[in-house]
């Protein structure tokens, strides 16, 4: 393992390193967010537009059935709390490396901070965030909610979040993550680690709603054991600048499984790439990707990659986007990599649009044109991933609601 010394000087150099894909942001452009904001012990004393901006992406204020809650706003950590749950610890990362004599173990481990820019500003940056532990053996039933909100103008927000689930253990966890009314022209740094041990299971789910002069730069690896499970759920329903997010999934333990669902839809003048990939390095693993988009004027680019690298491997990919409005762009890139004969991977892609005899015939049974509209675009974005937890299907379909995707 290298050093902090030599790692700064790699980070230092990465600097002016652009990112593989997306749009590149200029980092001058934009000073780190506070870190010094005012802590708050109760999440219903935060101010009304902030808790709008919070409960718009799934997160609920009052906690409720929640087994714990932290808020991130710009780049401090303004409310952390959990309910007395065996087994579950969360902190800020700042904290946990303090407590854990540096987290040498799982701290830029996963996530290179030579990758790119944004790695390398984040790790310079000495980034805070979420550590959340699940203890070997330990079923936390009620899911913790976390919340990244960016509260100040042309700033940067930078995040580093650990999670490790030990050997046995459960989570359901749920990302809410925004901007203030004041906060539209800024800069989201996302840097992600996390640790599914041996028999470890793990549900991520995200609702993304950003400011339209956004820029969005998540950085997420995940390492998985033997007999591992791993789920991953992003919606994104409003306009943004540009995101470009590529997940990636080493699962190295034998009859393992990963998934990653998305549904994004793409407004007039936002640029999204969105992708994921899935490293089968152990026999009888398996991973499916299942990608939802629309296009409504925006640009929208769906990635998926699946590498077989040992015997027995499943897996499969499915991108779908619909165009509603001429400008719109739509590209579809999916790729099977296979390293070994023994492995069935399949992938499928299609881009179209709302069938007018399907608009026609919901007419024909009372519905307006706009409601006809909506309910096809909600089967379409929902229809094809299966086991979205409860709380969250009803989240995106408030969140479908009020984004009036039938316009």
């Amino acid at each position: 393992m290298q050093n902090g010394e030599d790692l700064r000087a790699k980070a230092k150099e990465a600097l002016a390193k652009k990112g593989t894909y997306g749009k590149d942001f200029e980092l001058d452009r934009y000073d780190a967010a506070p870190r010094d904001l005012s802590p708050v012990d109760d999440l219903s004393e935060i101010p009304d537009d902030v808790q709008k901006s919070m409960v718009n992406v799934g997160i609920l204020p009052s906690g409720e059935g929640r087994s714990g809650s932290m808020l991130f706003m710009d780049n401090t950590v303004v409310h952390s709390s959990t309910r007395k749950v065996d087994g579950l610890e969360m902190l800020s990362t700042r904290q946990a490396l303090a407590k854990y004599n540096g987290l040498k173990e799982y701290s830029w481990r996963l996530v290179s901070p030579d990758k790119d820019k944004y790695t390398a500003r984040s790790f310079l940056e000495d980034a805070d965030g979420y550590f959340i532990r699940v203890k070997a053996g330990a079923k936390v039933e009620m899911p913790v909610q976390t919340c990244m909100l960016i509260g100040s103008d042309k700033k940067a927000q930078e995040v580093h979040n650990i999670i490790v689930v030990e050997e046995g253990a459960s989570l359901d966890i749920l990302t809410g993550c925004s901007t203030g009314k004041h906060a539209d022209e800024s800069l989201h740094l996302g840097m992600s680690e996390i640790y599914i041990k041996d028999g470890g299971k793990l549900t991520f789910s995200m609702i993304h709603s950003w400011g339209k002069k956004t820029g969005v730069r998540p950085r997420t690896a995940i390492q998985m054991g033997a007999n591992a499970q791993f789920v991953n759920n992003y919606v994104l329903l409003r306009p943004v600048d540009s995101i470009q997010s590529y997940p990636v999934a080493y699962v190295n333990g034998e009859n393992s499984s990963v998934k990653f669902n998305s549904i994004c839809v793409s407004h007039p003048g936002s640029e999204i790439d969105m992708g994921s990939m899935a490293v089968l390095n152990a026999p009888g693993t398996g991973a499916e990707i299942v990608s939802r988009s629309i296009t409504m004027g925006g640009k929208m680019i769906a990635r998926g990659r699946l590498v077989g690298n040992a015997p027995r491997v499943k897996a499969h990919l499915e991108c779908r986007s619909l165009i509603m409005k001429e400008q719109g762009i739509t590209l579809a890139i999916p790729e099977l990599e296979a390293s070994v004969p023994d492995v069935e991977m399949t992938h499928e892609a299609a881009v179209g649009k709302i069938a007018r005899e399907q608009v026609e015939y919901l007419m024909a049974r009372g519905l307006s044109e706009d409601d006809a509209v909506g309910m096809i675009v909600r089967g379409f974005l929902e229809g094809g991933i299966k086991g979205l937890p409860d709380a969250l299907k009803q989240e995106i379909d408030e969140a479908m609601s009020s984004a009036n995707l039938g316009n």
